[in-house]
C-alpha cells in the first residue's frame, strides 16, 4: 500500500506540473513497482488518472488556464476514442502493449526537444474545431489503450496549431483528461480490467500533489519544464524496454 501512495503522490505531481494525467508514470509503476501485469496496469492507470486530474483542473481553472471551447471540441473526440482504445486494449498482446507504451514515451521526449511559439489563439474555424475533435479522438485510443490521459497529444496540439501558452494548453488538456478518464474507466470496469482499490489509492494520494504541481507549472520556465519531463520519459521508457528485454531472454 506504501507503495501505490508513493505512486499517486509522484503521479499527481507530475499531472499538476505537465498537463499530463499522471498516466505515463502510474503504468509503468504498476508493472515494475507493483508487478501488475501490463494489460490490467493500463485500466487501473487510467481509473487512477481520474482524481488525479480532477485536482489538477480545479488548480488550473482557478487561475484562469482553462480554455473551455477548446476542451468541448477535443473532449468530444476523446470520449468516443475512449471507446475504441478500451475494446484494442482487449484484443492487443501484452508485449506489444508494452513496447507501445514505450515507443510513446520516447517519441512524446524528441517532441519536448522542438521549440514551438505561443501567441494565444485565433477565432475558432469549422476547420480548426474538426482537427480538435480528430486530436481527442487519438487521444481517447490512447486513453483507453495505453491508460494515458492523452495530454501527450493535446498539449503540443494546442501548442503547435492553436499558438496557446502551455499553462494554457496544460490546464486545457486536465479539462480533457476527467470526461475521457470517466468514460475509459466505465469500459474496463464492465470487462474487469481494472484494479479500483489499487487506482482509488494512487489517485488519493495524488490529489494533494496535484495541487502543488500546478503552481509550480505557473512558475516554472517553459524550457526547464519539457527537459526535466523529456528526462523522466525517456528514464522511464529504457527501464520498460530493458524489463522486457529481460523478459524475453528467460
Amino acid at each position: 500500500m506504501s507503495r501505490a501512495i508513493t505512486v499517486g503522490i509522484a503521479a499527481g505531481f507530475l499531472s499538476g506540473v505537465f498537463g499530463v494525467g499522471g498516466g505515463i508514470l502510474v503504468v509503468p509503476a504498476l508493472v515494475l513497482v507493483l508487478q501488475m501485469e501490463q494489460r490490467l496496469a493500463h485500466g487501473t492507470s487510467l481509473a487512477a488518472v481520474l482524481p488525479i486530474s480532477v485536482a489538477s483542473l480545479i488548480g488550473y481553472a482557478a487561475s484562469g488556464d482553462v480554455d473551455w471551447p477548446v476542451a468541448l471540441f477535443l473532449a468530444v473526440g476523446a470520449v468516443s476514442g475512449a471507446v475504441l482504445g478500451t475494446k484494442l486494449l482487449h484484443v492487443l498482446p501484452q508485449r506489444l502493449l508494452a513496447f507501445a507504451f514505450a515507443g510513446l514515451l520516447i517519441a512524446t521526449a524528441v517532441r519536448l526537444f522542438i521549440p514551438f511559439t505561443s501567441e494565444g489563439r485565433d477565432d475558432l474555424t469549422v476547420l480548426m474545431a474538426i482537427a480538435l475533435v480528430v486530436a481527442g479522438v487519438i487521444t481517447g485510443v490512447l486513453a483507453g489503450l495505453l491508460g494515458v490521459g492523452g495530454g501527450i497529444v493535446m498539449v503540443p496540439v494546442m501548442v503547435v496549431l492553436l499558438g496557446l501558452p502551455p499553462v494554457l494548453a496544460k490546464g486545457t488538456s486536465v479539462a480533457v483528461i476527467v470526461p475521457t478518464a470517466i468514460m475509459g474507466t466505465w469500459r474496463n470496469r464492465t470487462k474487469r480490467n481494472a484494479d479500483l482499490r489499487t487506482a482509488g489509492i494512487v489517485g488519493v494520494a495524488g490529489i494533494v500533489s496535484a495541487f502543488a504541481g500546478t503552481a509550480v507549472s505557473q512558475r516554472l520556465g517553459d524550457r526547464l519544464s519539457n527537459v526535466l519531463f523529456a528526462v523522466l520519459l525517456s528514464a522511464v521508457a529504457a527501464k520498460m524496454l530493458f524489463e522486457q528485454r529481460q523478459a524475453t531472454a528467460h
